[in-house]
């Protein structure tokens, strides 16, 4: 196991983002765990270790040749660490909010300003079927802006990925749940039950 995936899985477990139990996720089925990226606001520890990875992927995918002009999130998740990340990396950031507001300064987004033709890496906590990500790309696009990479902290391995790459966008992820399982039982911080239901809830959306 690699030594980003344990520093992400302590993390992860030491800050509660990471919890094991029964829950009832957005599309409705039920899973045997739930990440709360919000949990890493308690941690601040925690939560520039996330950054910090997270910044030095991006940094790595620019040196791969990738233009990169702008951040972006969609509230709430994601977009409480994307200023942090930002800052570390210099890039303007940008939050799309869930719904257009309608008083003040109008619009779906907050933050820096979308022209066309703006290369923008959209970050998020993870991704399970990709739906989302397209619903927070879609407002980025109409605006000008291109989204051809995507960086989440955890990758669900839900069939999201393979969805996106196959509409030509890159997913990256800092870790993945059948890693981070791994490594925490590998680190005996939870059982081997809780890892291989994990991993049995993996391999059922893929039957």
């Amino acid at each position: 196991m690699s030594l980003t995936v344990d520093k992400i899985a302590i993390a992860l477990y030491n800050s509660r983002c990471l919890k094991f139990g029964s829950f009832k996720i957005k599309s409705g089925a039920v899973s045997p765990y739930y990440i709360d990226l919000a949990s890493l606001l308690s941690s601040p520890t925690d939560m520039c270790c996330i950054a910090d990875l997270a910044a030095a992927k991006i940094a790595s995918i620019r040196e791969s040749g990738k233009i990169i002009s702008k951040l972006a999130s969609i509230e709430l998740k994601g977009a409480l660490m994307l200023p942090l990340i930002g800052c570390k990396i210099g890039l303007p950031c940008v939050v799309v909010r869930k719904e257009d507001k309608t008083y003040g300064v109008t619009g779906r987004t907050a933050g820096a300003s979308i022209s066309k033709g703006d290369k923008i890496l959209f970050f998020d906590d993870v991704i399970s079927e990709g739906l989302s990500k397209l619903e927070g790309i879609k407002p980025l696009e109409t605006l000008g802006g291109e989204v051809r990479e995507l960086l989440v902290v955890v990758d669900r391995e839900q069939g999201g990925r393979e969805r996106l790459e196959a509409m030509g966008i890159g997913v990256n992820c800092l870790a993945r749940i059948s890693e981070l399982v791994a490594a925490l039982y590998s680190l005996e911080r939870i059982s081997e039950e809780q890892m291989n239901g994990v991993k049995a809830y993996i391999a059922k959306q893929y039957t």
